[in-house]
């Protein structure tokens, strides 16, 4: 394939990719540098085997082994984002980005797990197997396409439609682009499909694809797009989607959403997990075994015995990454009113202020000087102070340290191996988006809240600061001016429920709101001075934090020594919300057409 740049793999080359990391049972079958179409597409073993290789390819289930990584609580760093930063502003949020020559997301290798998915499509039926034993399979590689698809949607939006293994004489080769909505439309096809294959999720964990995960990414991906659609077109970027307002897959995103939820309620096996007590919300992003929890529909294990294991814990200083006075400041008081408005609110000269009387998350997602939040359990150490005087790429850059989803193994942490397991797909999003989206089709009831928002506040021991939908506490202070308070609550119980999750890029991007929360401004940390003289503090520490950048107000300014950040992000708004196509692609195909802007 040559204007794709695809490779054209042998039968035997492709098997061997697939199945290189298959069980012993099949290897010894025959050597894998034999295997064929002639001695393969037996069994639903085989079936099996193939579809087993989705689950470790990168581009769709990262496994977050590298280096500087914290996994996808430091993603709206890496991203770019308002709500957690890296130590190195995000350069494509600041309008830096250049139109790659090849690569970016389009070079050959970008697109073989596509490639393989459908050859496994174009294969499976010559299985000798009942249907019943082939359908799952065929429903994993349909929600593996969508994952793969909604992936590359959100980096291009216009894409080529393939379902099937391609040749140099494939006429889909010299064509175009087809339009973002046509795509998805597709997509919610072999969701369809996935959904009605698929087994239920039964009351003990296998680790593959269910019902339920191939329903919650079907609701994201619709709410994703039909939101796109709805706000771009609002805005008139050019982004828009012509003739398209997103309505239809906002109807599809509220559906299937509430069918999980529904699923979720009559059979028991899927629930929100009890968050309750001091750390209740904390334990729930700190596990090594997700089986026996019914919120988590899919996730990573790790084990270092297998040699399966990621690097976090050795990041215990702040990753290079904090938390923002953005996201901090969004999360509410015990009464369910705003800071700006609650006289419950302590102030934020100390982290001990911030966490006061709010929400009980915010005190479970940053650390806080306390006496509570535990650093290591093997030697029963506690956080006192910000990683300031860390290895820069491993310090906290806003004073405003990760506590989600850390490792308090000492052992594993010296190590560098941390087996603190990845969660892909978690319940909560299937009530955030049903919320989110019966809001935004306005149709949304009290009861609608109650069973989504409300739960999630309930679930925290935030009895007493209910959402009521028809008494709304207004907030000065609210992100969006030109939407409803009702949907201004929801975004708001959005961003705070998975802060630092990975999340948050993909929803200013969908809102079409980069210029309300990050053009012009600049993130700020927590205030400064709070550790001035500090007791038992290092001269180290005292030497880093004397160098901290601060603003007018006293916060930490993490990027005020970049002269390119002087005034805030310049994020390109009709350019940066999507990539470019290499230059080699165009020249290559030139109805491929370039994204806006570049």
């Amino acid at each position: 394939m040559n204007k794709f740049r695809f490779k054209l793999y042998t039968i035997a080359a492709s098997l061997f990719l697939l199945l290189s990391s298959c069980n012993d049972d099949f290897l010894e079958r025959s050597p894998i540098v034999n295997i064929s179409d002639a001695n393969f597409w037996k069994t639903a073993n085989d079936l099996e085997l193939y579809t087993n290789n989705f689950y470790n390819r990168s581009d769709l289930l990262n496994s977050y082994g590298d280096w500087g990584s914290i996994g996808p609580y430091g993603l709206d760093a890496d991203n770019g984002t308002d709500t957690q930063v890296a130590y190195n502003y995000n350069t494509r949020m600041n309008g830096e980005a250049t139109n790659p020559a090849s690569g970016g997301g389009w070079a050959v290798n970008d697109w073989a797990t596509l490639r393989n998915i459908n050859y496994f499509m174009a294969n499976y039926n010559k299985v000798d197997a009942p249907w019943d034993q082939v359908k799952v399979y065929v429903g994993e590689s349909l929600f593996f396409r969508s994952l793969f698809y909604f992936g590359k949607l959100k980096t291009f939006g216009d894409l080529p439609w393939i379902t099937s293994p391609l040749d140099n004489t494939s006429n889909i080769l010299y064509e175009g682009r087809l339009p973002r909505n046509q795509v998805v439309d597709s997509i919610m096809l072999d969701l369809d499909k996935a959904i009605e294959y698929l087994p239920e999720r039964g009351p003990s964990y296998t680790g593959r694809i269910t019902k339920e995960v191939a329903l919650l990414l079907q609701a994201r991906i619709a709410l994703y797009e039909g939101t796109w659609e709805k706000y771009h077109g609002i805005k008139n970027t050019p982004f828009k989607v012509v003739n398209s307002d997103g309505t239809k897959f906002i109807q599809k995103a509220a559906e299937a959403s509430n069918a999980l939820i529904t699923l979720a309620e009559s059979n028991g096996n899927t629930k929100l997990a009890d968050c309750t007590g001091e750390a209740g919300y904390t334990n729930l992003f700190n596990q090594r075994d997700y089986s026996s929890n019914k919120e988590v529909l899919l996730w990573r294990k790790y084990s270092v015995n297998d040699g399966q294991y990621t690097r976090w814990g050795a990041y215990y200083y702040g990753a290079g990454r904090g938390l923002t006075k953005s996201l901090v400041d969004s999360y509410l008081c015990m009464d369910g009113k705003p800071i700006s408005v609650s006289d419950k609110y302590q102030g934020d000269k100390t982290l001990k202020n911030v966490v006061a009387n709010r929400d009980p998350r915010l005190n479970q997602t940053i650390f806080v000087d306390d006496g509570k939040h535990i650093l290591f359990t093997d030697n029963n150490t506690f956080f006192a102070t910000p990683g300031f005087e860390g290895v820069i790429a491993n310090s906290c850059p806003t004073g405003y340290q990760l506590y989600k989803g850390f490792n308090t193994n000492y052992t594993e942490c010296i190590n560098q191996q941390s087996t603190i397991g990845t969660i892909y797909f978690r319940y909560a999003e299937a009530l955030l988006i049903y919320a989110e989206a019966k809001a935004e089709l306005g149709t949304i009831t009290q009861m609608d809240i109650d069973r989504t928002i409300n739960a999630l506040r309930n679930r925290v021991g935030m009895n007493e600061g209910l959402l009521n939908m028809n008494n709304i506490v207004t907030d000065p202070n609210w992100e969006f001016k030109n939407i409803s308070p009702l949907l201004n609550e929801i975004r708001r119980e959005r961003k705070v429920e998975f802060a630092c999750e990975g999340f948050r890029r993909d929803d200013i991007f969908r809102w079409a709101v980069v210029d309300e929360v990050m053009v012009g401004k600049k993130p700020k940390g927590a205030v400064k001075s709070q550790w001035e003289n500090y007791p038992n503090t290092t001269d180290a520490f005292v030497e880093a934090w004397s160098v901290l950048g601060e603003d007018e107000n006293g916060y930490i300014d993490p990027f005020k020594s970049y002269p390119a950040m002087d005034n805030g992000y310049r994020f390109n708004l009709g350019r940066d919300y999507l990539q470019p196509l290499p230059t080699n692609e165009l020249t290559l195909n030139p109805e491929l057409g370039q994204n806006p802007g570049w």
